[in-house]
């Protein structure tokens, strides 16, 4: 549904729908540009009036409009550039980096930018910033094109200096220098996890991301072994304490990157959150069930509609990852499956779950990392927003309260601009919980699917044993869920043959 309009044509951004609420206002749409160096309409306006100037002399006066004065540094265009010999037009000459992301764009003979990823077209460097810095951070408000904007790695700024010194020697100096050696070697490593673009909705999937964490942490072990439990627990899960987003600083390569990091509500950032969010219970009930069943970590997906009018995100469909986080050719094959679903349902694709079977239901910095980039491809590449929502599950952490596992959404804002190395903040999300009236046969024949999936599995939680002084597992699993379970009672009978099954299977 979302990816059904053309590329490069994209429709009125999502905040200007909104402009009449007011929490939403600090989120504006993307040809809404602000600021004061970087507003795209007055570059084109400077470029229309100086069209006829550029074709004069350098350095004379310009002729009307303007008071009659030499061309300033905003006066100076791409195309002026281009006239004089500075830059050269070419593919992928042009870029940015922002926040964690690179972007590529070709520049046009008569000073146009295009982006790759979509081919559309952009009128000045401020346009094409902000627009690719919006997509990154939904509420920015202005690019600083020439600031950011590199031709062939340096700065468009810079080019502007020298073409000053080389015109206009009396001119004001530029106020920041060329970028450093040193600066260069510090993006390099992000760089290499520049955007690749939105290949499909479950491109760059969860499952790849989590068996390429497991086989880093797991290099010489099979995938059972690296999936295994150490009486029960994961390994990462002991004396796993959570750290607050303050005390990080900024990204550092020797902190591990399972480090649970403690949630920020938007109120303690003086901050609205920007979109509504409501989850069906159906959806809690059986990723709750699927993450009771292994003491390994499990993974799916999210389906259900985005309200770009209400602003509301709507969770309908949880998609269970029947595959192993070691074994990507099956779980290519499951997500095929869930794309097909998702299709057939008339859904979208609007976030992930995983769980964290022993510990706190909060984000890893890898986690946090990977929500980030999941929001980005989610969004696509037109103007309109769509949030990616976060779900983690801690089905069996000692510090729950009571016997209901804790299920934590959150969502990842980018860190300040004025610190773009470090990471982003976790933030909780409020959602309203929408009890169904009953048990779906699509819920009932995924647990039933699960429940074969994990028989006889080394990891599968032995639902017979004690969990408590005077509960099992299974004891645990049924009180969890019914806090989940629907109004009608009459699939009561159809739950306890699931829960049969699963205390003969393990």
């Amino acid at each position: 549904e979302r990816r059904g309009r053309k590329a490069g044509s994209p429709g009125p951004g999502w905040a200007s729908r909104a402009e009449d609420r007011g929490a939403m206002a600090a989120v504006l749409d993307a040809e809404s540009f602000g600021g004061d160096e970087c507003l795209e309409e007055d570059e084109e306006e400077l470029e229309a009036s100086l069209e006829d100037a550029e074709s004069e002399p350098v350095g004379k006066f310009i002729p009307g409009g303007r008071g009659c004065c030499i061309l300033t540094r905003r006066g100076i265009t791409l195309r002026v550039l281009l006239k004089d010999g500075l830059i050269e037009p070419g593919e992928g000459v042009l870029s940015i980096y922002y926040l964690g992301k690179k972007f590529l764009a070709d520049l046009l003979t008569d000073g146009k930018i295009v982006w790759q990823e979509t081919g559309q077209v952009f009128n000045s460097p401020s346009a094409w910033a902000t627009y690719c810095k919006k997509l990154v951070n939904p509420a920015k408000k202005s690019g600083c094109g020439w600031a950011s904007v590199k031709y062939k790695g340096q700065k468009l700024d810079q080019y502007k200096a020298v073409w000053l010194k080389k015109y206009q020697p009396n001119a004001p100096p530029a106020d920041e220098g060329l970028v450093s050696e040193g600066e260069e070697e510090e993006l390099a490593d992000d760089e290499e996890e520049e955007t690749k673009g939105v290949k499909s909705s479950l491109s760059e999937s969860m499952l790849a991301r989590k068996l390429e964490e497991k086989n880093r942490k797991h290099p010489n072990k099979s995938p059972a072994e690296s999936l295994g439990t150490d009486n029960g627990k994961r390994p990462e899960s002991k004396n796993c304490v959570p750290v607050r987003y303050c005390s990080l600083g900024s990204r550092d390569l020797a902190r591990n990157p399972h480090t649970l990091v403690e949630v920020t509500s938007f109120a303690a950032l003086n901050k609205f959150q920007p979109f509504n969010v409501a989850i069906s219970s159906n959806v809690l009930l059986l990723l709750d069930f699927h993450s009771h069943l292994t003491k390994s970590e499990v993974v799916g997906y999210l389906g259900g509609r985005w309200d770009i009018n209400s602003q509301l995100l709507t969770v309908l469909r949880a998609f269970p990852c029947r595959s192993r986080l070691g074994d990507a050719e099956t779980a290519a094959a499951v997500e095929e499956e869930i794309c097909q679903n998702l299709f057939m349902r008339g859904l979208s694709l609007v976030g992930w779950y995983h769980s964290h079977p022993f510990s706190h239901a909060l984000p890893s910095l890898q986690d946090i990392d990977t929500q980030m980039d999941y929001q980005l491809k989610l969004q696509g590449t037109n103007n309109s927003f769509q949030p990616c929502l976060a779900l983690i599950c801690g089905p069996y952490y000692p510090g729950n309260q009571g016997m209901e596992s804790k299920i934590s959404p959150f969502w990842v804002m980018p860190p300040p601009e004025q610190r773009p190395y470090d990471y982003g903040i976790p933030m909780e999300v409020e959602v309203t919980y929408i009890q169904d009236g009953f048990l779906t046969n699509d819920v009932l024949h995924e647990m039933m699917l699960l429940v074969e999936f994990y028989k006889g599995a080394p990891d599968l939680v032995k639902f017979q044993e004690m969990w408590g002084p005077e509960q099992t597992y299974l004891d645990k699993l049924k009180a969890s869920l019914a806090a989940r379970t629907p109004k009608d009672q009459g699939f009561g009978h159809v739950l306890d043959q699931v829960y049969s099954l699963l205390k003969h299977s393990s």
